[in-house]
């Protein structure tokens, strides 16, 4: 059975069309709380959100659906996706549902659902709630409804857990910029950092419900290296509007991907002798990535793009870390999803304890010159990519690139493209062979 409203990460949509809407939420809640409950007396689910103004109403249609199924709902309020996933666990609850369209503009919210492991939910759970939602909505008797509750200590339970991740260490004396994207972790990132002793200057963390991501966070780093230029910062951590995700600058400006992230916990790790299976990429991790982990005898797979099949790999696996170049860094660990703070603090643990910065611990990897080029098609993008011309178009490019690069065709999962991405050790030869590929496509998109 096909979804009809989940897609890779819950419900996502614009607020007001569907399948955002009020009456949709509220129906989503319903048929959630119908699969949760599963008739057991006292069940429950904890709900956050980020900072978008939509958040109130959702909240409230989501809660009201709950209530209609007879679930108890516990209300944690603004905090990370991370947070939530992890207060589902530590509070007992039978799921957890997070209010966000994470590093999407404030227009958009979505709902995402975590099982009662901090773990996001399976297909057939997800279908199952796909089929209840097109059902008539039955609301279960007056004295079996569920109430709702605010749980006043859900930001320190989490704040206390992301600094448990770091260890016994502190941060005295490091002296650091953090870009709270106007999100969910506005309150709670500063509060990490600074009660484990970093002197920290915040940027975007005066959320107003319509400026989260905008012109800042993991989107948009601009603002972050400039503060940490203008302050004389070691390194500079950009989170998105959910928190899951977290990229960083250097003490000169210089971005920092998720790849290089990555890499310098898996070889942290590996020196500590913790390092358990393969290391998680995606289809899209840089090459110069997977060389520099095979030159440190460290396994490296590729899973398809996303972090739910980086996580589904890891568990097949039995690895313990991967992730993906936009910043969604999967330690589990220390936790059971991607979370943007304790990625960070798995990275400043290693600096620390190796005394290095991040240039220097970024001294073994190159990444190579990459192209990503979108092409519009009318066609179904399978029937695209299996044509002969396509077909053969790749076949000349990897003989061209040989040892020196790779290719990679794939259709985009939300919008009619094909996206085409093209690595190399030389950026002119990448550029030439990701436009030729192009053409190729673009021959044959109608």
């Amino acid at each position: 059975m096909s979804r009809q409203y989940f897609g890779t990460d819950g419900v996502r949509g614009r607020v007001g069309q569907s399948p955002m809407t009020p009456e949709f939420a509220l129906k989503l809640g319903w048929a959630a709380g119908r699969v949760f409950g599963r008739g057991l007396p006292g069940a429950r689910v904890v709900v956050g959100k980020d900072t978008r103004r939509s958040g109130y109403m959702f909240e409230s249609a989501l809660e009201a659906g709950f209530a209609a199924a007879g679930v108890e709902t516990d209300l944690l309020g603004p905090l990370p996706t991370p947070g939530v996933a992890y207060l589902t666990r530590a509070l007992r609850a039978q799921a957890g549902v997070v209010i966000s369209a994470s590093h999407n503009p404030h227009h958009d919210n979505g709902v995402k659902f975590f099982g009662p492991d901090g773990r996001k939910l399976s297909d057939e759970i997800e279908l199952e709630i796909e089929r209840l939602i097109d059902a008539p909505l039955e609301c279960v008797a007056p004295d079996q409804l569920g109430r709702a509750k605010r749980i006043d200590d859900a930001a320190g339970r989490y704040i206390e857990f992301c600094k448990g991740t770091f260890g016994e260490k502190n941060l005295h004396g490091l002296k650091l910029v953090l870009d709270c994207a106007n999100g969910a972790a506005y309150r709670v990132g500063p509060a990490v950092f600074e009660e484990l002793g970093a002197d920290v200057t915040v940027i975007g963390n005066h959320p107003n419900g319509l400026n989260i991501n905008a012109a800042c966070g993991s989107t948009h780093l601009d603002a972050l290296k400039a503060a940490v230029l203008r302050s004389g910062a070691a390194l500079g951590i950009a989170l998105d509007g959910d928190a899951d995700r977290c990229l960083m600058v250097d003490e000169r400006g210089e971005p920092i991907d998720g790849d290089q992230i990555l890499y310098v916990i898996a070889q942290w790790r590996q020196a500590n002798g913790e390092l358990r299976g393969p290391v998680v990429g995606t289809q899209m991790s840089n090459l110069g990535v997977e060389r520099a982990f095979d030159a440190l005898g460290i396994a490296f797979q590729r899973a398809q793009v996303g972090d739910r099949h980086v996580m589904e790999m890891l568990q097949a696996s039995g690895g313990m870390l991967g992730g993906e170049g936009s910043g969604h860094i999967i330690c589990l660990d220390k936790t059971t999803t991607g979370d943007g703070l304790v990625s960070a603090l798995q990275v400043l643990a290693a600096l620390r304890a190796q005394g290095k910065s991040l240039p220097e611990m970024l001294s073994g990897l190159r990444l190579f010159p990459q192209v990503l080029i979108n092409v519009p098609v009318q066609a179904r993008a399978a029937d695209i990519l299996a044509r002969s011309s396509v077909l053969a178009a790749q076949d000349e490019a990897r003989v061209r690139l040989g040892r020196r690069g790779r290719v990679l065709l794939r259709a985009s999962g939300t919008e009619p493209l094909i996206r085409v991405m093209v690595e190399a050790d030389d950026m002119a030869l990448t550029q030439a062979v990701a436009e030729s590929l192009a053409a190729a496509v673009r021959g044959t998109a109608d």
